[in-house]
């Protein structure tokens, strides 16, 4: 388990580039709208320094790092939710993904061309934000009519009908579904899927010489839990050239806080509830990431359905504990190797093995 993240926008706000950038991939970025019908996807491998010093505890052969998979979702404009530039199809992509990053295009370029003919962030990321709505919108209306024609208990008929009905006049608010008090109701509703029920962040796609007051205002429309991310994809070609300590050096000169990549790597996790946990040995080490909420058991069908089935017991450690005793055997004569039944919530950083039988 990683994360899918799907970069949504208007035409020509640079997601395509800041996909180059992420993922090192060359796909075009070409000057006009809708150059990207498909979506591209690419998997990141999630850097953490902690596997390596795993992996040289135990000399393993291989070093597997977390991944989270990115989408290039084509452009979407006004009117996406009825069918305009193909929105339909580009709406349907974002069905998969896990978070959305919104990209808002804050550069002035007079070489690429705006779909609307001038640069409004605020105007952009409202429309886009307007027709993910419209679009959840439609969908449950449609669910609701199928309810009322659906032959089951009256009761339960009664009671989805009521929750979406309650649900359509959120909308029409034009208010996103994770604001929905009733939300954890809608989970239990496993075939109703909605595009604003999903985790947002904002990518701010800037140059050298944007406006900073016009950034400034946008971030303060923004309700608290909204993170923005600010990307200058020029200066991240840059940093993605140096080597690690170079790259220290340069974000400090910059009072940059961190790289792009790690800056949308820590939100998604943040918004997903992610931790990492760990497994290493002779033949491999490799980080895991599941749910903060996950059990050992929970955590061992992540690597295998097989190990979940046939779990006996996990052993466990702290990272921190693993590494100042140099592995299991030091671990294990100091007394911090553990062991526990399925029921354990798995901690940040937890190093296990997970014994099994079937």
């Amino acid at each position: 388990m990683g994360f899918k993240c799907g970069l949504v926008g208007m035409p020509n706000v640079g997601k395509s580039s800041i996909f180059n950038l992420l993922t090192k991939q060359s796909i075009p970025a070409n000057n006009y709208p809708f150059c990207t019908i498909d979506p591209n996807n690419a998997f990141v491998e999630v850097p953490d320094e902690r596997l390596s010093k795993l992996s040289k505890i135990n000399n393993s052969k291989k070093t597997v790092n977390a991944a989270i998979e990115f989408v290039d979702i084509a452009g979407l404009i006004k009117g996406a939710s009825k069918g305009e530039g193909l929105g339909n199809e580009f709406l349907s992509h974002i069905n998969s993904v896990d978070v959305i990053a919104h990209v808002v295009r804050f550069f002035e370029d007079k070489d690429i061309i705006h779909v609307k003919g001038s640069i409004n962030p605020s105007d952009d990321f409202n429309d886009i934000n307007l027709e993910l709505i419209l679009s959840d919108l439609n969908q449950v209306t449609k669910y609701l009519d199928r309810i009322n024609k659906k032959k089951m208990e009256q009761k339960e008929k009664n009671r989805l009908s009521e929750l979406l009905s309650s649900l359509i006049m959120h909308l029409e608010e034009e208010k996103f579904v994770s604001n929905y008090e009733k939300i954890e109701e809608l989970y239990k509703i496993p075939d109703l899927k909605l595009l604003t029920s999903k985790p947002m962040f904002i990518i701010a796609n800037i140059d050298d010489g944007y406006d900073k007051e016009i950034l400034n205002a946008f971030k303060n429309t923004l309700s608290e839990n909204q993170k923005c991310i600010v990307i200058d994809t020029k200066i991240e070609q840059e940093i993605s050239q140096l080597s690690p300590e170079e790259q220290f050096e340069f974000l400090k000169e910059l009072e940059i806080s961190d790289t792009a990549l790690n800056q949308i790597i820590q939100t998604g996790y943040q918004l997903l509830g992610l931790k990492t946990f760990f497994t290493s040995g002779e033949k491999e080490t490799r980080a895991w990431s599941a749910k903060k909420e996950f059990n050992a058991g929970q955590c061992s069908g992540i690597i295998h359905t097989d190990i979940e089935r046939g779990f006996i017991r996990a052993e466990t450690v702290s990272y921190n504990d693993y590494i100042s005793h140099n592995g299991e055997q030091g671990s294990k004569d100091n007394g911090v190797w553990r062991q526990e039944g399925k029921d354990y919530i798995v901690n940040e950083g937890d190093v296990i093995y997970f014994r099994f039988n079937v």
